[in-house]
């Protein structure tokens, strides 16, 4: 989805700081079709319980890990590296597991739960929400984050943006990434499913705030915070993180790892060794660099967020 064209110097500094974003994309697909070059979708099925896929990933020495090009939480950088907050702990509790090598495979972020269970990759590494809905359909790791959500709105914030209910008492025009749970947060407060404008990303998200086609673009705070530091606009800016909430429920933000619901063994190997980085803050110096600080560290569990 291109935006209209500019023409201003601004805008062009702008432009090519959107290109370098999405050569990460442009790659993420280049690495994804050779990451699936030559894999056999073999089934791991429950020849004992509790799956045996993480003896073949030790046999085979990588993971393959389905990513959704989402700055900051999965992605290839303009580099071709793959980076960002899930894959960088995926390195680090697989080398400990003995599978040294990541193979990333990428898909829109609505294909991930499909892929996983196609067999397409191992593993969700996508800074998946672990919900009730999902939890029917995956298995999840305990959450390696917790944040609050955040609106991208016109610098000065005019309309006074702050959360949810505002958009209603407004009548602003909102707008979201393809499959956010902020899509669900703004239902939850009374906002038609057909008056959110859905875009492929939060880089879509910020020029649709640029250009008027929506008062605010809602998303993690991290996520907000990232394109934002990224895009340098002068434009537009953050309202401050706030707790979603559905009436007087709070809607907790937190991902993790998702895996086969017959994998239980490769998800508890893969717990013990998330909740020592944990233990020792190696995970948090993990996730620094990628815009992730103490306030973003949890100690939920996947079992809390499921029910």
């Amino acid at each position: 989805m291109a935006p209209p064209q500019e023409h201003n110097i601004t805008a062009m500094g702008r432009r090519l700081t959107r290109r370098s974003l999405l050569t990460g994309i442009t790659a993420v697909g280049a690495v994804g079709t050779l990451g699936l070059t030559g894999c056999s979708r073999v089934s791991t099925g429950d020849t004992k319980k509790g799956g045996d896929l993480l003896e073949r990933l030790r046999a085979q020495g990588f993971v393959r890990v389905g990513i959704a090009g989402e700055p900051p939480f999965g992605y290839i950088d303009s580099d071709g590296e793959l980076t960002g907050e899930a894959p960088k702990i995926a390195e680090a509790v697989f080398k400990r597991l003995g599978i040294d090598k990541i193979q990333p495979v990428p898909t829109e972020f609505g294909s991930l739960i499909p892929g996983l269970a196609n067999m397409q990759f191992d593993v969700v590494s996508a800074g998946m929400y672990i919900t009730p809905e999902r939890c029917d359909k995956v298995i999840f790791s305990d959450p390696t984050y917790e944040m609050l959500d955040a609106f991208i709105v016109k610098k000065g914030n005019p309309k006074k943006l702050h959360d949810y209910q505002d958009i209603v008492r407004t009548g602003a025009k909102l707008a979201s990434g393809t499959a956010y749970a902020e899509i669900d947060y703004a239902i939850g407060n009374g906002i038609k499913r057909s008056d959110i404008t859905v875009l492929p990303d939060q880089l879509a998200g910020l020029l649709a705030v640029e250009q008027g086609r929506a008062d605010a673009f809602a998303g993690t705070s991290v996520t907000v915070r990232t394109v934002l530091e990224q895009t340098k606009s002068k434009l537009v800016e953050s309202n401050k993180p706030f707790q979603p909430m559905i009436g007087d429920e709070p809607q907790i933000g937190a991902g993790g790892f998702a895996f086969r619901p017959n994998e239980t063994t490769l998800r508890d190997a893969f717990n013990r060794e998330l909740h020592q980085l944990k233990r020792s803050g190696e995970l948090l110096e993990i996730v620094k660099p990628l815009g992730f600080t103490r306030t973003e560290m949890t100690d939920l569990t996947a079992k809390e967020l499921c029910s």
